[in-house]
């Protein structure tokens, strides 16, 4: 009786409806996870599931009920009736319903979404997600309990599209033929998940409007269509490094990607040395994900390597480029070359406005005239040329004051001076954010407070620095708050350290109407940078607590330091250059 008693109270666990062919293959339940299940991500199997189509339509001509809709059951009531019976008896549902005729399914007929389209078309159509706009990345939602998923577009567990898939089995549409891929070799290599992690997170996280095309997508796809598998696995490498920052058991992957594509990177290099001098940009692709991912690792000082040898490739590059088009004029270069080497050089001088160290690609990728801000860069090729300059003159400062060469130091100083006070950036013809505008104003305004610290000796004391790091604290606290920016991390590097220490008046919050100290201030705009950048934000942080700390270490041992000489070093040269060296700033 006892046993009868145990049997009856024993709860039923529901078997796995839609689990995929591979665990029913090897008599395993599948979590369902969709578009592919923990067990198939962990194997890299191609995660799929044979489903057939039903029809409401077809049960109700057979009279009999569609799925569970009808009178089986293990504890069904006696006097529970069918839905459909009860629908086809009642004249008032009959008049409401609207029967669609279905289409003729013709051989060439295919479908160009899937679940996860018609997921973000609802969650937009219900006002959870923000058309072309990307939500904060939810670790939680993206790797759940049972494993890791790929990252949704979806914010909310409540934005399933239950609602536009009723009566029919969501499942089945993984049934339905897929065209053919974009990038083939993601077929060979698996992990796609990381890849579109890639496009769906981290593309729009590298330029300053959200309405804004990245390079990295509209550039560096289309070129990975017919790209080798080493340029892939490169982007993959760098995602799963990104990704890891959320989740850290994908850094094991991370790290394991990035081994196999420097093995395959030398192997390429040492059997043909032609690669080096081939027109097809690879190798620097290459180079450049490699770049990136030490800069997302921490800001590891490795991307300096590459950058160097970056460096010595687009010499050669362009030496065998001459040598071909001699007497054809101007050199031609693809679009994809193009952008990494702006990349490179771009890299170069925002590096060296930390560390002062010599540059490496010199001054031919800046053109002074040009005013048109990049929505990559955030600002124009003119900024960028008066800022190479400020760095170079202020580089061979020392040695022209200590000589008879202090007329020309002084003349070259007021004419950056007044190039970048006139300077008037302005956004392209096709920009549809006008965001990009003060973006561009703010890089302009810590220009200047770089150009008077490192070139006239300004302090964080002196009102005139005083004033302009306010400002500059306040457009990026306002930029940050309309979620458009997801750059502006040397403006707030320039802003942090050359803040003055015994500033107590608070600064004012215009969302929360509050007030906010100008350390903690940083910190929390630091905080907020972190979830849409592909910075080192965290290194960028350790530097400017350095920074901090030594400052407050010069105040507590006595009043600000005198400085006995124009050629002492000067406030930017004594508290910033010693602790950020191999600092990426972009």
């Amino acid at each position: 009786m006892e046993q009868q008693q145990r049997k009856s109270d024993r709860k039923t666990s529901p078997r796995s409806q839609h689990g995929c062919t591979n665990c029913r293959r090897s008599k395993v339940k599948c979590d369902e996870h969709k578009p592919i299940c923990t067990r198939c991500w962990q194997k890299d199997l191609q995660c799929s599931s044979n489903f057939q189509l039903k029809w409401e339509s077809s049960y109700r001509d057979r009279g009999v009920a569609f799925g569970r809709s009808g009178l089986w059951g293990k504890n069904a009531p006696k006097n529970r009736q069918s839905p459909t019976r009860s629908t086809e008896s009642d004249p008032a549902v009959q008049e409401e319903t609207t029967w669609l005729a279905t289409p003729t399914i013709q051989s060439w007929t295919f479908l160009n979404n899937d679940v996860s389209l018609i997921r973000r078309l609802y969650d937009e159509e219900q006002g959870h997600t923000k058309r072309q706009l990307l939500p904060a990345f939810d670790v939680k939602l993206a790797i759940g309990e049972q494993g890791p998923r790929e990252p949704s577009l979806s914010t909310s567990r409540s934005s399933s599209p239950s609602g536009l898939l009723k009566g029919v089995d969501r499942a089945s549409v993984q049934t339905l033929p897929s065209s053919l891929s974009i990038f083939p070799s993601l077929d060979e290599i698996g992990n796609r998940s990381l890849f579109d992690y890639y496009i769906n997170h981290m593309c729009p996280r590298t330029v300053h409007s959200p309405l804004s095309q990245s390079p990295f997508a509209s550039v560096i796809l289309p070129y990975c269509a017919s790209a080798t598998p080493t340029v892939l696995r490169a982007i993959q490498a760098l995602a799963a490094c990104h990704w890891a920052q959320y989740d850290p058991q994908y850094t094991n992957i991370s790290l394991q990607l990035k081994s196999r594509v420097l093995r395959e990177f030398r192997k390429q290099i040492s059997v043909d040395r032609g690669a080096l001098l081939a027109s097809d940009p690879e190798i620097l692709v290459i180079v450049m994900f490699l770049c990136m991912f030490d800069i997302v690792d921490y800001c590891n000082p490795q991307w300096i390597v590459h950058l160097q040898g970056a460096k010595d490739i687009i010499r050669l590059r362009r030496r065998q480029l001459q040598i071909s088009t001699r007497g054809n004029g101007d050199l031609q270069q693809d679009e994809v070359s193009s952008f990494v080497e702006l990349f490179f050089a771009f890299q170069d001088v925002m590096g060296r406005t930390a560390c002062a160290k010599a540059d490496l690609f010199g001054p031919r990728y800046w053109d002074e005239t040009d005013t048109t801000i990049n929505p990559w860069m955030g600002c124009s090729p003119a900024l960028v040329s008066i800022l190479f300059s400020v760095m170079d003159l202020s580089r061979s400062r020392q040695s022209m004051l200590l000589s008879d060469d202090l007329m020309t130091f002084e003349t070259r100083a007021a004419t950056l001076k007044n190039r970048l006070e006139r300077l008037e950036q302005q956004p392209r013809t096709n920009e549809k954010d006008q965001s990009i505008t003060r973006i561009a104003e703010v890089k302009k305004l810590s220009c200047i407070v770089f150009l008077k610290c490192a070139l006239y000796g300004g302090r964080p004391s002196d009102p005139e620095i005083k004033i302009l790091v306010r400002k500059i604290m306040t457009e990026i606290q306002e930029l940050l708050a309309l979620e458009a920016v997801c750059q502006l991390i040397w403006p707030l590097f320039v802003a942090a350290v050359e803040s003055d220490p015994l500033d107590v008046e608070p600064l004012s919050n215009p969302e929360s109407a509050s007030f906010t100290n100008g350390r903690r201030l940083v910190l929390e705009l630091l905080e907020s940078m972190a979830m849409s950048s592909v910075s080192s934000v965290h290194r960028t942080r350790v530097v400017i607590e350095q920074v901090w700390n030594s400052r407050d270490f010069s105040i507590s041992k006595s009043s600000e330091p005198v400085r006995t000489s124009t050629s002492d070093l000067n406030d930017w040269e004594q508290y910033v250059v010693p602790v950020s060296d191999a600092l990426s700033l972009v």
